[in-house]
């Protein structure tokens, strides 16, 4: 058996020529079944990844270790889990890198925090809040599960995020992740923990949401203009002449809003975009249409 040959104890990806995926653990001895028939594990131990195995009835499966996408998607979750779109889009436009310290606030089931930890590296550190212990547990079975063993860089912490940040000893991050219902309220908690030039990243659900976070971060004093935006991913269909969006595709699954802390004592200057008509309230004393009614 060479060494990246697929062994007892890892998960490998089933996928068969419709393109459906199961994902199992490779166990000596142990079958998987299918409607096309029945998978001996055995007939996998010792192939090379990306090899074929047939089933009973004569139906080929591709064999892949899966990737982290695979594997949140697939997992076992208590709250939403982040879907792999909007979780590259945060490693991307959060800018987390290797060695960086992130508070993530909103543990769920575990998948941002995997990303997290990937992207942050052997020299990084992830401190993860989670209000809900049975959402706690959960996490920390899925990142387990996921790195083969609990990281030595992860620290997860149960408890409501204002007051682990007055409580614990949090030194000053780089980066801050809030998947929250109400992630406005925390953000005088959080703003002073984030060095100069570090990012906040918001992931909401609802335009309400989105509407409150953005304008709490513009009030708050500590941050430059925040930056809203939704990733919507379509699949194409493609054979031959026959090239086509597909008919399904992954649309709105959460906003992002991104925004940078300023130096302290730093005022950002105000923005200069002109707001649309009506979209702040107007002044009580005037009617809806105008000064002329």
């Amino acid at each position: 058996m060479t060494a990246d040959a697929l062994a007892p104890g890892d998960r490998v990806q089933l996928i068969d020529p419709k393109g459906r995926r199961h994902l199992i653990v490779l166990e000596p001895g142990r079958q998987f079944h299918t409607h096309q028939g029945i998978i001996e594990h055995d007939h996998l131990i010792g192939q090379p990844e990306g090899c074929v195995v047939q089933s009973t009835r004569g139906t080929a499966y591709l064999a892949f270790r899966p990737t982290l996408a695979d594997f949140v998607l697939a997992m076992p979750r208590g709250a939403a889990v982040v879907y792999p779109k909007d979780a590259a889009m945060i490693i991307g436009y959060a800018d987390v890198f290797p060695g960086a310290v992130v508070l993530e606030a909103g543990a769920g089931s575990g998948a941002l925090t995997c990303w997290l930890l990937r992207a942050a590296g052997d020299r990084g550190k992830v401190i993860s809040v989670e209000r809900r212990p049975d959402f706690a547990m959960i996490a920390r079975r899925n990142v387990t599960r996921f790195f083969g063993a609990l990281p030595p860089t992860w620290r997860l912490v149960v408890g409501d995020l204002t007051e682990v940040t007055a409580a614990a000893p949090i030194r000053r991050v780089d980066r801050i992740v809030l998947d929250l219902l109400e992630p406005w309220a925390c953000v005088p908690a959080v703003a002073r923990l984030l060095v100069p030039g570090g990012l906040l990243c918001s992931y909401v659900a609802t335009t309400t949401q989105l509407s409150r976070i953005v304008e709490t971060l513009r009030s708050h004093g500590e941050f430059a203009e925040p930056v809203a935006f939704e990733t919507l991913l379509r699949t194409w269909h493609v054979d031959g002449l026959a090239v086509r969006p597909d008919h399904r595709m992954i649309g709105h699954t959460g906003f992002l809003v991104l925004a940078r802390r300023v130096a302290d004592g730093v005022i950002p200057p105000p923005r200069r975009r002109r707001p649309a008509h009506g979209a702040h309230r107007l002044p009580e004393s005037q009617p809806p249409g105008g000064e002329d009614g």
